[in-house]
């Protein structure tokens, strides 16, 4: 769920959004691992886009409490905060594996947002983001109704901890800095240790993902999942070093790099080795499923519509998720894993 609407507001004389440029005050805050925001001394938070470096503000005149989030992930932020009740609106109700509360109002998604119902709504802030540079046609459309847009880049972060951290950015505009604080710190921590425990295992060869519409994509070596990927000891098989993009590889690449594989890590929607088998006549060559090797998937935890848990409260909780991946790449037997399991015949 990566869609939210936004309201007309009355609360710009709460939050006014102007460009960084306008903004002279030094810093209050600096992040440890996120690129694309940051937090002000004026109780400003600033988000800076990955495509031009442009910076856009929002004046927090006071904690917001009507916040509408276009993604599963805003959400999974404010729930760690306990903030769960300023949830005005979420964009695609079906794909959250955490409701904040019953009957919250769906607003439906970019290309067909109830306006009406944000206007009604009247948010202090809509959340939401985009995957490219140029500014969609819905974000012009509820600035010019006077609905206060913020959007993030979260998703473009390649370190687990830079996602993770922007639980603070959530705790700044809700006043909640301090749980926040507390949140990141917690996670941190652990993420750390837990990388730091495994630093000296021998490296678990990985191969990754199968074929989305008919294109196999193997992530760079500096993206988000090859970070968890090697800092539980383990190493993305084809992935290009320095780059953080994904690319695509042929079902013959592929089948290469199986050889090779050690492990095969998240097939897509299959939750059994018969149904990976069955996704192409060459699959049951592939390393993992010919020589019997493990085959683990990160959509334990998944809604009827298809929403995932992994890529929403993981986002939140990367800790987790490594734990996950440590367990499967270095224990015998696995027990009690957040976002994953394995899959059987």
């Amino acid at each position: 769920m990566r869609n939210i609407y936004t309201i007309f507001i009355a609360a710009m004389a709460l939050l006014a959004a102007c460009t960084v440029n306008d903004v002279r005050q030094q810093a209050a805050s600096s992040c440890e691992y996120a690129s694309y925001f940051d937090i002000l001394a004026d109780s400003a938070v600033v988000a800076i886009s990955p495509f031009d470096g442009s910076r856009d503000t929002v004046l927090v005149r006071r904690p917001l409490s009507r916040i509408i989030c276009m993604s599963s992930t805003n959400v999974a932020c404010l729930s760690a905060i306990g903030a769960d009740s300023l949830v005005a609106a979420v964009s695609g109700a079906g794909y959250l594996a955490k409701l904040p509360y019953e009957g919250v109002p769906d607003i439906g998604y970019e290309a067909a947002l109830d306006y009406e119902k944000i206007l009604e709504i009247k948010p202090d802030l809509l959340v939401t983001y985009v995957v490219s540079g140029a500014e969609p046609q819905y974000i012009t459309k509820l600035r010019s109704l006077g609905v206060p847009v913020l959007v993030l880049h979260d998703h473009l972060e390649n370190h687990p901890l830079a996602r993770a951290e922007y639980v603070r950015l959530f705790g700044a505009l809700t006043g909640r800095m301090e749980q926040a604080d507390s949140v990141f710190d917690f996670v941190k921590e652990r993420y750390e240790i837990l990388a730091d425990s495994v630093k000296d295992n021998s490296r678990v060869k990985v191969l990754l993902n199968i074929p989305y519409a008919d294109a196999w994509y193997i992530p760079g070596a500096e993206n988000y999942m090859s970070q968890l990927v090697r800092d539980a000891a383990g190493e993305v098989l084809g992935a290009e070093a320095g780059a953080s993009k994904s690319r695509v590889i042929s079902l013959e690449d592929a089948y290469n790099l199986s050889r090779n594989a050690d492990i095969w890590l998240n097939p897509g929607h299959c939750r059994t080795r018969s149904q990976l088998e069955a996704v192409h006549q060459l699959f049951p060559s592939f390393g993992p499923l010919a020589n019997g090797r493990p085959i683990y998937n990160n959509t334990l935890r998944t809604t009827p519509e298809g929403g995932n848990d992994f890529w929403e409260s993981g986002a939140v909780r990367p800790d987790l998720i490594l734990e996950d991946l440590i367990q499967v790449f270095h224990s015998d037997g696995c027990r009690n894993l957040n976002y994953y399991f394995r899959l059987e015949d």
